[in-house]
């Protein structure tokens, strides 16, 4: 197939109806009845109604609203919960295994601060232009950080996930390949995962490089082909380039806010900015090697001084013109987390309006989202598909 085929807007239904289809399992028929209608624009009653994505419910981190993160037991209960794909961030060990960790500064993530045999592995390191103190996997062998256990990293937002503090260790991502596997068998249907390599340029630099171990793994499990059940992800788009080479696993680059670049083209002195790979022209390049965009949320709806939404823009439009699929990250349910709109009380830590947040974002078209709080995600998805 060439290239100008796979870029077709087609690309994007197909993408999506995969992702949804190894889902439908899990709905009620009523919801389902509900999807088909919306997906073919008719209400049921009435004038048609505009047909619009059914969103995807992303798993971030797993269930990470009620989980440590990147635990096997946060995986397991955002697939208990029901999301239809669950995210994964990779970074290596000092031999050269992934592992699943959202940075590979652990210092917040894990008790390795506890264990005094490795108080001399603490330093200082510039991660991407960022100075960072504490503890690193690629300082640790994988059976050293196996010694450790997971904790939660926002206690003081989240303190009812300290209750599983020490239960987990960190998983390699073999292991969540293994899970995905049998869980698969399990429920009689394909386990879709997001996959994110996390500093690949950074890495890269130590000789432990992220794509080719990644892509090894990737085909010894069968999720190499471009109708595997996963996304690969990254922020760095010549990461999503290099692993357009290894496999055919569909891929998404990552967005910041607009004002900021990419580390890697900071190091290959590439001007370009997020807000010019947003522009019409910039999705096109996007779309010669990747099939969809994880924008940040405030690039499909600005906040105002206010901290409320503003004006939506045209991303979702211009990005689905170029055939690419829109996930954007990352939707929480603490007042914190939420616009100002959707904000309840004074309490930064309690629930706020998420239902009415996920609406917001929905309408506006995007084929999934990432979100701590998947049982919210689909509650808001189910209200959204019968509206």
């Amino acid at each position: 197939m060439t290239q100008g085929a796979r870029n077709t807007p087609g690309r994007r239904t197909v993408l999506g109806a995969a992702v949804l289809g190894s889902a439908a399992v899990a709905l009620p028929a009523s919801a389902q009845a509900a999807e088909r209608a919306v997906e073919t624009g008719r209400g049921g009653h009435g004038p048609a109604k505009p047909a619009l994505p059914v969103p995807t419910i992303i798993g971030h981190r797993g269930a990470s609203g009620y989980r440590p993160e990147h635990t096997l037991g946060s995986y397991q209960l955002a697939l208990d919960l029901g999301a239809h794909v669950i995210e994964q961030d990779l970074v290596p060990t000092k031999d050269g295994h992934l592992v699943c960790r959202h940075e590979n500064d652990i210092t917040a993530t894990t008790d390795v601060a506890d264990h005094p045999e490795f108080a001399g592995r603490k330093t200082t390191k510039s991660i991407d232009g960022v100075s960072l103190t504490g503890w690193f996997t690629e300082d640790f062998t994988l059976a050293e950080l196996k010694t450790l256990r997971a904790k939660e990293r926002i206690p003081g937002v989240r303190q009812r996930n300290t209750l599983y503090d020490g239960r987990w260790d960190v998983p390699t991502f073999e292991e969540v390949l293994r899970w995905a596997d049998e869980q698969g068998r399990r429920l009689g249907r394909k386990i879709w995962l997001y996959t994110e390599t996390k500093h690949p340029t950074y890495f890269r630099g130590l000789g432990l490089g992220l794509e080719e171990p990644l892509a090894k793994l990737l085909r010894r499990y069968g999720r190499d082909r471009k109708d595997s059940a996963i996304f690969l992800q990254s922020f760095e788009p010549s990461s999503m380039q290099r692993m357009a080479k290894l496999v055919s696993s569909p891929r998404v680059v990552l967005l910041d806010a607009a004002g900021t670049r990419p580390w890697d083209f900071k190091v290959a002195n590439d001007p370009r900015t997020v807000a010019d790979l947003v522009k019409p022209e910039g999705l096109k390049w996007i779309a010669s090697y990747a099939q969809g965009i994880g924008p940040t949320l405030d690039l499909i709806i600005p906040k105002d001084a206010t901290g409320k939404l503003g004006t939506p823009t045209t991303l979702v439009r211009d990005a689905h013109a170029k055939g690419l699929i829109l996930h954007p990250y990352t939707l929480r349910d603490e007042n914190a987390f939420l616009p100002a709109d959707f904000r309840r009380g004074t309490d930064p830590n309690a629930y706020g309006d998420a239902f009415g947040a996920f609406r917001a974002y929905f309408e506006q078209g995007i084929d999934g989202i990432f979100t701590d709080n998947p049982d919210t995600g689909l509650l808001a998805r189910a209200d959204f598909v019968s509206r």
